[in-house]
């Protein structure tokens, strides 16, 4: 509904892995969708889309779960949630300064 493009991957990676050049062209619909994120993933754009994640979300929360051992929420519902968020948030981006 909100035309996003998805890149996510189906299989393991190595952090620093060369993934090989995928074939040319169109990727055609009647494969599975396995295999056509597969092909998406390993053209240019798709390698340069995916490799953004690791230099803007994914650290932050690393640093979350490790530094600051969030595993789980503790408070119940969607609004304490987001405040006990907010305020995990707020101290990651002090402790940053």
């Amino acid at each position: 509904e909100k035309n996003i493009t998805a890149y996510v991957v189906p299989d393991k990676q190595k952090h620093n892995d060369r993934a090989a050049i995928g074939p040319r062209g169109r990727i055609p619909n009647d494969i599975p969708l396995i295999e056509r994120m597969r092909r998406k993933l390993k053209t240019k754009t798709g390698r340069k889309r995916y490799a953004l994640r690791k230099q803007t979300v994914e650290p932050v929360f690393g640093q979350i779960k490790g530094a600051r051992g969030f595993r789980q929420f503790l408070l119940r519902g969607v609004a304490k949630a987001k405040g006990e968020w907010s305020l995990l948030c707020t101290a990651h981006n002090l402790l940053k300064l």
